[in-house]
């Protein structure tokens, strides 16, 4: 990593993991709440230099092509395999258009499904071969947001928007995974998703992943049941694994008791897949394993360390196994994502698991959400950010000392 940003990384970290954090926590809620034109940054440049110059360029990619594939490039050069990358402009109903008559409602909704599509065929045109476009569902607007909140199947112009999205996912090899959202719509984002894989994971590789979220109580049977039909129906399957991001809004009862059942269930998934391990029907022999590709979203260095260790154990032995990547967020956890780059130049392998970064684009005032989510993802794993500032501080101490000697 440049010194550049890694100063500013511990910069970052260093005040995320201090009694600051509270206090710039509230003061970007109120940016981001605000109606008042001296704290937007589309009309305050003040505003939107501050920002840019401080939180947006830590975690964000850019606010347009040039910018972003800029940030790509730089992070590719540090030897990541490539990017994930997520739109960050959430789509809202403004409340004139909620009271307007019902053909203004359809009107409007159909329009925010196709800035839906355009704003992830734009972000598709960012990347390349071997990357991955972050979709969100209810991206889309009112329209995706009733049908999954109603367990209906796939609406036809969110079917058809997705279906071009993938064609051009497909068309250029990179490939897309559909995010996890709340509960109210989970269920209805499996049954989509999993209708978009028995359409686009019939090639050489899947192009479509689903995410699962170890939190909850029913992630393993969850992944059981999709390996159950990829096997029967004859489509690959990509499972993104994370831990969870939705606990102040799921219902309790459904997510495990405790965080230490929540890493255990985390580490059991990974360590079953990766040996192939899951019951199928009529005791299916490990030949016959479904085709599937595990992407560990993780920034829990015990999780990550133990994976990476296990698949390389199984590679050197000959024993079978499935192909691995891992990713982390831009701006966080970076000596987890550089160690394992570090760890595979060590180990020379054509077949090393590929590292990858994740990054959200769009103007300043488009990521204040995602920059507000950032910070409180930081502020609910102080220990997490506390050890990522002391890695950060032994890297720049060994820089100074070699300078100096």
């Amino acid at each position: 990593m440049p010194t550049g940003p890694l100063l500013r990384s511990l910069l970052f970290t260093s005040i995320m993991s201090s009694p600051l954090l509270n206090p710039c926590l509230s003061m970007l809620t109120r940016v981001v709440n605000s109606t008042s034109p001296l704290l937007d940054p589309s009309q305050n440049p003040l505003m939107n230099h501050l920002l840019r110059m401080t939180i947006y360029n830590h975690f964000c990619a850019g606010e347009n092509e040039r910018s972003v594939q800029q940030t790509v490039h730089g992070i590719k050069t540090l030897g990541f395999k490539g990017v994930i990358m997520g739109y960050a402009k959430e789509t809202v109903v403004k409340e004139n258009e909620s009271t307007t008559s019902s053909t203004s409602q359809e009107e409007a909704s159909l329009r925010s499904v196709e800035e839906w599509k355009r704003g992830n065929l734009r972000t598709l045109g960012m990347i390349g071969a071997g990357d991955y476009l972050a979709v969100k569902f209810t991206g889309a607007g009112p329209i995706a947001l009733n049908a999954l909140a109603s367990g209906d199947a796939i609406p036809q112009c969110i079917y058809q928007a997705m279906r071009e999205i993938c064609q051009t996912a497909a068309a250029q090899n990179s490939r897309l995974w559909i995010d996890a959202e709340q509960q109210v719509f989970q269920p209805a984002i499996d049954v989509w998703t999993i209708e978009l894989m028995r359409e686009f994971n019939r090639g050489e590789s899947p192009v479509v992943f689903n995410t699962i979220q170890a939190y909850l109580k029913d992630s393993e049977a969850n992944v059981q049941r999709h390996l159950l039909l990829s096997k029967q129906e004859g489509w690959k399957l990509g499972i993104k694994l994370v831990r969870g991001a939705y606990i102040a809004h799921d219902r309790r009862d459904r997510i495990h008791d405790t965080k230490p059942e929540t890493d255990a269930n985390y580490n059991s998934i990974v360590e079953n897949l990766l040996q192939r391990k899951y019951p199928l029907p009529t005791s299916q022999q490990q030949s016959e394993f479904p085709d599937i590709r595990l992407f560990v979203a993780s920034h829990n260095s015990e999780t990550v360390r133990k994976a990476y260790t296990l698949h390389r154990q199984l590679i050197k032995s000959g024993a079978p196994t499935i192909p691995i990547e891992f990713g982390q967020l831009q701006g966080m956890a970076d000596e987890i994502g550089c160690g394992l780059v570090q760890q595979n130049r060590m180990d020379s392998r054509d077949d090393v698991p590929g590292v990858f970064k994740y990054l959200a684009w769009g103007t300043t005032e488009e990521c204040l959400h995602y920059l507000l989510r950032r910070a409180v993802e930081n502020k609910g794993a102080v220990q997490r950010t506390r050890d990522m500032a002391v890695a950060l501080r032994r890297e720049l101490w060994r820089r100074l000392s070699f300078s100096f000697w």
